[in-house]
């Protein structure tokens, strides 16, 4: 599992989020203190507080590069 943190501040950029995610036969979970939410869902997204950036796990071991260069936009460090 591989935990990166991302911001997610706008509607377009959940939408174009949950649209790469959905690209990939993998589980990702966003976890904003002690609520862990599926990432492919935008209602459970927009249920967060998205005012500041939250950890995104990928549970995959595979495909991690490949999955870290189509979420680039959205990763902070």
């Amino acid at each position: 599992m591989k935990t990166v943190r991302i911001s997610l501040n706008s509607i377009d950029k959940v939408k174009s989020f949950v649209n790469d995610l959905t690209k990939f036969d993998t589980d990702f979970d966003l976890v904003s203190g002690r609520y862990v939410i599926d990432a492919k869902s935008i209602m459970g997204i927009f249920s967060l507080d998205l005012s500041k950036p939250i950890d995104l796990n990928i549970h995959s071991e595979s495909d991690v590069e490949e999955i870290l260069s189509i979420l680039a936009p959205y990763i902070v460090e």
